[in-house]
C-alpha cells in the first residue's frame, strides 16, 4: 500500500454481544476485506503487505477492521488518535461504526447463550457490560455511525449493514439459471424451480432428437406450443418481481432451475430464453446446462405422445 492509493477503511467496534461478528460477516459477504481483532499498531504493516502472487493487481476492496475491548492494547482514546493520524498522513478514507445495545438485552443474550462476558469471567455479566461501556465510551462518542441493536434480530442487523455499506458493484447476488433433466435427478440448492414438461417434447421428433435446445429448429418447435408464450411471460414477470426481493433479503447466491424430462431440449431452450430476458431487464445471469450433453434415451422419456402412460 502507498500514499498514492488511499484505501477505504471501516473500523467496526462496540459492546461485546452487540453484533460485531454479524456485522463483519455481512461486510465480508458484500466483498469487503475483513480483519478482526488486529492491534492498530499493526495496521500500517497490513496496508503495506503486497497482494498474494497471482491475485491480479491492486486490491481495491474496502477494508473492515474489527476491534473491541478484547483487542490487545485496547485504548479508546489512543485508537481515535491513531485513526486521525492515519487519515491525515496517508489520506485513507477512515470511518468508524459503533454497535451499541442496552445492558438488559446484553444480559439476556449472555444468559441465553450461556457464554461468559469477556471482561467478567468470574463475575455477573452486568459487571463486564458496565466496565466495557466505560472503556469504549470515547470511541462511541467519536464514531461517525452508530447502530443500536437492542431491538434488532440478526437478519435485521444484516439488512441494516447492507443498506449502509453495500458496494454497488458487488451488492447484487450471483444469479444462476440452470437447466436439468428430472429423470437424471433433481438438483440441490435451488431457490426457484420450474417444470417445463408441459411443453411439447422435441425428443419424439426423429430429426430433433439428437439436437438440443440451443438449436433454432428445436427452439421453434418448443415455441410453437400453444401454452409457451403465456407461461413464459408469467414466469418472467414472477422472476422480475422476486429477484430484487431476494437481493434485499441479502441472498448471496440465487439459482433458478428449469427442468424437463431429459434435460436436453425444453429446459435448455427456456433457460436460455429467460436468461436473455433477465439480462435485458438489468440482471447478470450465468447459464448452466447440467444434462445437455447427456445422450438421449427412450427409457428416460417414459412414453411417446399418445402411447400408454408409464407407471411412475
Amino acid at each position: 500500500m502507498n500514499d498514492s492509493a488511499p484505501k477505504t477503511i471501516l473500523l467496526v467496534s462496540g459492546l461485546s454481544g452487540a453484533g460485531k461478528t454479524t456485522a463483519l460477516k455481512t461486510l465480508e459477504d458484500m466483498g469487503w476485506e475483513v480483519v478482526d481483532n488486529l492491534p492498530l499498531v499493526l495496521l500500517d504493516r497490513l496496508l503495506d503487505t503486497p497482494l498474494p502472487a497471482g491475485h491480479g493487481g491492486e486490491d481495491d476492496r474496502p477494508l473492515a477492521l474489527g476491534i473491541d475491548a478484547r483487542t490487545r492494547g485496547f485504548d479508546a482514546n489512543a485508537i481515535v488518535q491513531r485513526i486521525k493520524a492515519l487519515r491525515e498522513r496517508h489520506g485513507h478514507d477512515i470511518e468508524t461504526l459503533f454497535l451499541d445495545c442496552s445492558g438488559a438485552e446484553l444480559e439476556r443474550r449472555y444468559a441465553e447463550t450461556r457464554r461468559r462476558h469477556p471482561l467478567a469471567q468470574d463475575r455477573p455479566a452486568a459487571d463486564g457490560i458496565a466496565r466495557e461501556r466505560e472503556l469504549t465510551e470515547p470511541l462511541r462518542r467519536w464514531s461517525a455511525q452508530l447502530i443500536d441493536t437492542t431491538s434488532l434480530s440478526t437478519n435485521a442487523l444484516q439488512q441494516e449493514m447492507r443498506a449502509r455499506f453495500a458496494r454497488e458493484q458487488l451488492s447484487d447476488p450471483v444469479l444462476t439459471i440452470l437447466s436439468f433433466g428430472y429423470s437424471r435427478g433433481v438438483p440441490r440448492n435451488v431457490d426457484l424451480m420450474f417444470d417445463m414438461r408441459f411443453l411439447r417434447n422435441p425428443f419424439w421428433d426423429e430429426d430433433l432428437r439428437p439436437k438440443t435446445g440451443l438449436d433454432a429448429d428445436v427452439a421453434a418447435y418448443i415455441q410453437d406450443d400453444p401454452a409457451y408464450q403465456e407461461a413464459l411471460g408469467k414466469i418472467q414477470d414472477l422472476l422480475t418481481t422476486l429477484l430484487p426481493r431476494y437481493a434485499e433479503a441479502g441472498k448471496t447466491y440465487i439459482t433458478v432451475a428449469f427442468g424437463c424430462t431429459g434435460g436436453r431440449h425444453r429446459s435448455v431452450h427456456v433457460a436460455e430464453h429467460v436468461a436473455r430476458y433477465l439480462q435485458d431487464a438489468g440482471f447478470s445471469p450465468t447459464v448452466s446446462h447440467r444434462n445437455m450433453e447427456s445422450a438421449p434415451q427412450d427409457s428416460l422419456e417414459k412414453r411417446r405422445p399418445g402411447g400408454p402412460k408409464a407407471i411412475s
